[in-house]
C-alpha cells in the first residue's frame, strides 16, 4: 500500500461522512464495483453508487471512521473502520468494527468489499 492510496481513501471516507456523494464518486472509476450492504448484492458504476447512497441516506445516518490501513497479500488495501449507524430518530442501530477492502487502480477506487 502506498501513501497515495491511503490519502485517496481518507478523502473518500470524509466525503461519505459529509454526505458529499459527488466528491466521493469522483474518487471512483466510472465502472466501480461496490457492495450494497443494506439491500444485498452489488451496485456498479457512478450511477449505481449514487442511487444506493441516496436511498441509504434517506433511511439511516451512518458514520464510518477509518482506524487502520494495511496492505493485503494480493495488493489491495484493507481499512479497519469503526461503523456507527443510527436511525433517523437518532437511535443506535449498529456500533461495530468491520474491514473494508479496496482495489485501487490508476489512483481511483475500482472495487470495495466488506469483511467481518
Amino acid at each position: 500500500m502506498n501513501a497515495e492510496d491511503e490519502h485517496l481513501l481518507v478523502r473518500a471516507y470524509a466525503a461519505f461522512n459529509a454526505r458529499d456523494i459527488d466528491a466521493a464518486i469522483a474518487l471512483m472509476h466510472t465502472d466501480v464495483d461496490w457492495p450494497n450492504a443494506m439491500e444485498g448484492g452489488r451496485v456498479h458504476g457512478h450511477a449505481g453508487v449514487r442511487d444506493y447512497w441516496t436511498r441509504q441516506f434517506t433511511q439511516v445516518e451512518s458514520q464510518v471512521e477509518p482506524q487502520r490501513f494495511s496492505a493485503t497479500d494480493d495488493g489491495r488495501v484493507a481499512v479497519d473502520v469503526h461503523q456507527l449507524v443510527h436511525d433517523l430518530d437518532g437511535n443506535l442501530l449498529t456500533d461495530r468494527h468491520v474491514t473494508h477492502v479496496y482495489t485501487v487502480s490508476g489512483g481511483l477506487v475500482q472495487r470495495m468489499d466488506v469483511e467481518g
